[in-house]
């Protein structure tokens, strides 16, 4: 049987998945191998070095520098408070006309130079602290860095999306996947809660979805002039994930009003209700890094469960998403895999696939203008 390797997302009801939760420096973990946890557990936790403020002290007194040292009230590694004196001229008698250099944040001195006159401050160290992410169990610690959280559950990747990781309850907002989310579809019950809608989110509805506090939206398309307005500038080729949006967006089929694929939207139904942990986090350059949606099974369940890893590849009868136009998001069958390579109209010499679409259209297209929709 014919059978070809295409690069493709991942939809499945079941499978294990495995999250590395790492901090950005050295710091604590804060679990043990084999132990539960939930989503919102700390996991690991450091601190960053507080930001750095350079103050001239010997310029605010009218000094030298070498002389900053009989002025100073304060020594290096002494904490400040806000308009703390630092330093102080003695004045006319000890107390008329004094000259006073105040701190101007909250912190600690980190040096202080008599050659250049200047002092080091240093603002409170930056706490960072490293959820879990994901219901699941610590399948390996990672000593003064983070942990691998191991999970078993519906795990679904998106094609686009913006906003970090959330966590709510998923709420099927739109009854089929042909149906566009609307403004007046969303109500304060949605709060905190992920929401499923079919064909497109518009913009009116993701801005009453961030006024209403829903923690995510998960959609078939989402059109890309509203993505600009909503976000204020075009997005481009950069890494997604760090906006600060008040939500969470995950697009599953791509640009414009596309229906959401029915394995998708049937995977999402079915766990309607249940904890789901999702991340909007894409990169499409090297190193690619795809818009996710999680649905971790019962806890206790984890250490049970085995699923079947054997190798998966194209075949005559793989679903497969088209992702060039004119037919971009469409999910077609593969009817047939030439072994030739075939000259397309741009003259280029590719491998094919044939595929059918779901009104039995026959098309030929290039292995890359298609992906894998993989169970």
């Amino acid at each position: 049987m014919a059978k070809a390797y295409t690069p493709g997302l991942t939809i499945v009801e079941k499978t294990i998945i495995h999250k590395e939760r790492k901090l950005p420096l050295k710091g604590k973990v804060l679990v043990k191998k084999g132990q539960t946890v939930k989503s919102d557990d700390l996991v690991a936790a450091t601190h960053l070095p507080g930001n750095v403020y350079m103050l001239n002290i010997a310029n605010l007194l009218g000094c030298n520098p070498n002389e900053i040292n009989a002025y100073l009230v304060k020594k290096e590694g002494d904490s400040l408070e806000i308009d703390e004196v630092i330093a102080e001229t003695p004045g006319l008698f000890g107390k008329w006309f004094k000259t006073y250099v105040k701190s101007p944040l909250k912190g600690t001195i980190e040096n202080i130079s008599s050659a250049t006159g200047q002092a080091v401050l240093r603002e409170p160290p930056i706490p960072v602290e490293v959820k879990a992410y994901v219901n699941g169990v610590v399948e390996e610690v990672i000593p003064e860095e983070g942990v691998v959280v191991k999970t078993v559950g519906t795990f679904i990747q998106g094609i686009f999306g913006i906003g970090g990781e959330v966590t709510g309850l998923i709420h099927m907002a739109s009854k089929t996947p042909d149906d566009v989310l609307e403004e007046s579809h969303i109500n304060f019950d949605m709060k905190g809660k992920i929401i499923v809608g079919g064909s497109l989110v518009t913009a009116a509805a993701l801005k009453k979805a961030v006024e209403v506090g829903v923690a995510g939206v998960v959609v078939g398309g989402y059109d890309a002039n509203d993505l600009k307005e909503f976000l204020g500038y075009d997005i481009g080729v950069a890494i997604t994930g760090t906006e600060k949006l008040g939500i969470t967006l995950v697009v599953t089929e791509g640009f414009g009003k596309i229906r959401m694929a029915d394995k998708t939207f049937g995977l999402l139904k079915k766990v309607e209700g249940k904890q789901a942990s999702i991340n909007g986090a894409t990169q499409i350059r090297a190193g690619v890094i795809r818009p996710e949606v999680i649905v971790p099974a019962k806890v206790e369940n984890i250490h049970e469960e085995k699923i079947d890893h054997s190798a998966k590849g194209m075949f005559v009868g793989t679903d497969v998403r088209i992702i060039r136009n004119p037919h971009f998001g469409e999910v077609v069958k593969v009817s047939e895999l030439p072994e030739q390579p075939v000259i397309i109209p741009t003259g280029a010499k590719v491998r094919v696939v044939k595929v059918k679409t779901a009104d039995g259209e026959e098309i030929l297209l290039p292995r890359a203008n298609v992906e894998i929709i993989e169970e």
